[in-house]
């Protein structure tokens, strides 16, 4: 039985009979796609403006993509991690070029990312307790990951966790400051909280996080899974304020559809880590590394930061009209391909409303659209959004009024 053949109403109700309940799934079931454009079961098209939570920045079916898998797919499906293959040194090396850092280990995923960042700042900081953390921040949700996550709610139903987190608010230096002393084994911070609403960090927060960490000898983590790898106008978020820290954990995007999660290292780690550290049975894998290879070099091939860059700048003016003519759009954050339209009001029922008009969107907390989309997005699909987004809060506002 080939499995697009089921219908939709037969996958969600095996799924009720047999996997477990962790995801409050939409009943929204695609089959295919190219570039930003995503077809249903039904072979109805949609934008697709949230690109698989970040992940499919070169849209789907890049032809180089399909390409690489079916190459490698003559070859080894996996490489234990005692022996070599090609493609990880080659993945390492554009991005400790790319980074201006020194090493990258490679898992797969981006809390398992979190969590090898977290076991290389105790190696760095060995006996102290404490990790400070962002209120509202994400980083994951293994034990160590979920313990530096400042949502309580996805944290209170798994305690005790991993002991010694402090939050603080985002952009606070002055708590940044209080929160940090000589116990502080590792300060965790996302460039733009992407769970958390997308909420960029300010250049001057990031610089005075750089300062604290120095004079405390904490380790600087800049977790860059949501908004790394072009995201939002430069390769790497933190290239933006100029500071660099001395761990970025990334994910997503990075292994082209497939499960790779990376941490690239900087000088403060150089040394620390010893064979039996750490490990990862399927981290690095051949052809996820090979795909990591097609997306960086297309990215860089295609110009497509440049491309995202001028298309944020472009955006920015359209949300900033789009807020001015509608009073229930609270707050617009982000740049790049990166954005948060805060509404005053729940956002479920609007992303419904807009995947029932054809566009595929997320959500951040309860008031928050999220987009995310390929870094291939044409102008037509923004200014479809909008001009939908638009009608659907037009629509409730007369009705308000």
């Amino acid at each position: 039985m080939l499995l697009h053949d089921e219908s939709p109403e037969a996958i969600e109700a095996r799924e009720r009979a047999f996997i477990l309940g962790t995801y409050a799934r939409t009943a929204f079931h695609p089959r295919s796609g190219k570039g930003a454009r995503l077809i249903d079961a039904d072979g109805k098209e949609y934008w697709d403006l949230l690109g698989g939570i970040a992940v499919n920045v070169l849209g789907h079916r890049h032809p180089r993509l399909v390409k690489a898998l079916r190459d490698e797919s003559d070859s080894l499906l996996h490489v234990s991690n005692l022996f070599y293959h090609p493609a990880q040194g080659i993945l390492a090396e554009e991005l400790v070029r790319a980074s201006g850092m020194v090493r990258a280990f490679f898992c797969n995923s981006g809390t398992e990312a979190n969590e090898a960042a977290l076991k290389f700042a105790r190696l760095a900081n060995p006996g102290r307790g404490e990790i400070v953390a962002l209120e509202e921040s994400f980083h994951g949700r293994t034990l160590g990951s979920l313990s530096m996550t400042g949502h309580e709610a996805y944290r209170t139903p798994f305690a005790p966790l991993v002991p010694g987190a402090k939050f603080v608010a985002p952009n606070d230096v002055a708590a940044l400051e209080a929160a940090v002393g000589s116990d502080t084994c590792a300060i965790f911070l996302e460039p733009v909280m992407g769970e958390g609403g997308i909420i960029p960090l300010t250049d001057e927060y990031l610089a005075a996080a750089r300062r604290i960490a120095d004079r405390s000898g904490a380790i600087l983590v800049f977790d860059e899974i949501q908004c790394g790898l072009g995201r939002t106008g430069t390769m790497f978020a933190f290239q933006k304020s100029g500071v660099t820290p001395d761990i970025v954990t990334l994910a997503k995007p990075l292994g082209g559809g497939l499960p790779l999660g990376a941490v690239i290292t900087g000088d403060a780690i150089e040394g620390l880590v010893k064979p039996g550290h750490h490990g990862t049975t399927f981290g690095g894998n051949p052809i996820a590394c090979r795909l990591g290879i097609i997306v960086l070099d297309e990215i860089k091939r295609s110009a497509l930061v440049p491309r995202v860059a001028a298309y944020g700048d472009w955006l920015a003016r359209e949300f900033a009209q789009l807020k001015a003519k509608h009073p229930s759009v609270v707050d617009v954050r982000g740049s790049g391909f990166m954005w948060g339209l805060e509404l005053d009001r729940a956002a479920a029922p609007v992303q419904k409303e807009l995947l029932a008009r054809g566009f595929v969107v997320g959500t951040a907390r309860t008031n928050v659209i999220r987009l995310l989309p390929p870094y291939v997005t044409p102008k037509k699909a923004f200014t479809e959004f909008i001009q939908a987004l638009g009608n659907v809060l037009g629509a409730t506002e007369e009705k308000a009024a």
